[in-house]
């Protein structure tokens, strides 16, 4: 009985296998937070169902290509359990295209479909697409300004690393600190953020 048991658990997380695949490329390579482990299964099922279907394809192209061309072997359980985990590897890595280049939702909202983005929340889009200067007002009454090269997914958890720093002094002076590559920021230590004019983008207008 726990010999059966087993054994099936095994079927199916092999079964399962490409869709944890893809998920974990997905999320490898996006900054999407890990959903539940309940969620999670059920985009295992998803994800296994579409990479399934596109191997029903591709065994059909591989053995008409075999039977009209050439024949590089037969196809079997080793072959298309190889081709369901490439399929993977690439389907997660198009879904990560797909939503940092934040494609799909930039098709949706031209059709009214969606106001959404494809990005994990407001917070992380909006400094994903304001490449500028930012200054951050602290909890203790300093400014910090500087260029933004990383930020947290959400506003109270995670840092900020600001290079090029300099502080905003009260009188409005700048003071450079330029000893320092940069300055990394706790997140919650953050009142709140201004974004600056872009330069280049100020000059064109």
């Amino acid at each position: 009985m726990a010999e059966g048991i087993s054994g099936n658990i095994i079927d199916l997380v092999v079964f399962l296998l490409p869709g944890f695949v893809c998920a974990w490329v997905f999320y490898g390579l996006t900054s999407h937070p890990k959903p539940s482990q309940f969620e999670r299964i059920i985009q295992a099922l998803i994800y296994t169902f579409i990479v399934r279907s596109i191997v029903i394809g591709a065994e059909w192209l591989l053995i008409t290509i075999g039977n009209k061309l050439f024949s590089i072997g037969q196809w079997g359980k080793s072959a298309e359990t190889l081709i369901s985990l490439v399929i993977a590897l690439c389907l997660g890595a198009l879904f990560a295209y797909l939503v940092n280049a934040d494609v799909l939702h930039r098709y949706l909202r031209k059709f009214k479909l969606t106001t959404r983005t494809s990005h994990p929340s407001e917070w992380f889009y909006v400094f994903s697409e304001k490449v500028t200067f930012v200054i951050l007002h602290l909890r203790d009454g300093r400014r910090l300004y500087g260029w933004p090269k990383e930020w947290p997914l959400e506003p109270d958890k995670g840092q900020f690393y600001i290079m090029l720093p300099a502080w905003i002094l009260e009188d409005g002076e700048q003071k450079d600190l330029p000893e320092l590559d940069g300055v990394l920021i706790r997140a919650e230590d953050v009142k709140w953020v201004e974004f600056l004019i872009f330069e280049e983008k100020a000059n064109d207008e």
